[in-house]
Order: C-alpha cells, then structure tokens, then sequence
C-alpha cells in the first residue's frame, strides 16, 4: 500500500508558516492543496481561472477576492469557492492570510489571464 501520509517538505512538525503544495494526493483523493501562510499584506496570485471549482478555506487574516464578477472580502472562517471556468485572484489583507485551497482535480491546470 501506498503511504497515506504526507510530512511536511521542511521537516517541521508543526502548522505554522506552511506554505506548500500538494498534487496527485496518495489514496486516490482525486484533489490537490495549496497551503498558503504570510503575514504580508497585499499578496496573491495573478488573475486565473480553472477546469474546474477551487474552494479556499480561510484559516487566519483576510483576502479580498475577485470571483467572477464579484469583489468580496473573504476572512477567517469563511470558504469561498470559484466555480469551474471563473476567472479568480486574491489580495492578502492587512494582516497577512492563511488558508487551504483545494482543487477539484488531482494536478493543477491553471490558465493565466493576466
């Protein structure tokens, strides 16, 4: 049997400052992770969309997202999700953000829009 755990890259023990990520998860997951983890504000990836749906659980701080259309303030305790097809970007909030993005799909297939 494959194994099914995955240890950190860095060695670490611990959930802080754990930014990583994860593609072709053992047990057939049929998913892949971003861990995203900074305290800096302003930061966040290109305008973007998918094949398919990307959910962001948000752990820690704030983002404010452009889904589609919309413009929201995502913090922490909240799950957003950008349907399939929908372009997508973040900007870290003011006090940094931590969250799991997953991907409804077992590798990334990302087309860059800007």
């Amino acid at each position: 049997m494959d194994t099914l755990v995955i240890n950190r890259a860095d060695g670490r023990t611990d959930g802080e400052d754990w930014t990583e990520d994860y593609e072709e998860l053992p047990g057939g997951a049929g998913i892949s992770l971003i861990l995203e983890s900074t305290t800096r504000a302003g930061v966040g990836p290109r305008l973007h969309q998918h094949p398919y749906a990307e959910t962001f659980l948000i752990r820690r701080g704030s983002a404010t997202f452009r889904i589609g259309d919309a413009e929201l303030e995502g913090h922490a305790g909240q799950v957003l999700v950008a349907p399939a097809q929908t372009p997508h970007t973040f900007r870290t909030g003011p006090d940094g953000y931590e969250a799991v993005h997953i991907h409804a799909n077992e590798r990334f297939v990302t087309t860059w829009l800007e």
